[in-house]
């Protein structure tokens, strides 16, 4: 199998943001390009981003936001 590990990331950010990535810096750079979801603070996402529950996928699926909640 060639794909890679990916993960579910449960992000606390102003509000509650869901989405599969290979890891933080991938995470990132999906909510960077995400033009609904304001970084104010690029540190403190990051911060948020090292420290969210994570979830191991144990099928291949294809990196992006699920679900975002801002308020």
């Amino acid at each position: 199998m060639n794909s890679k590990e990916k993960y579910i990331y449960i992000i606390d950010y102003s509000g509650l943001i869901v989405l599969i990535a290979e890891n933080d810096t991938e995470a990132l750079e999906l909510l960077s390009n995400e033009e609904s979801i304001e970084i104010k603070d690029p540190n403190e996402i990051m911060k948020r981003i090292i420290t969210a529950d994570k979830l191991k996928l144990v099928d291949d699926y294809e990196s992006g936001i699920i679900h975002a909640l801002i308020v």
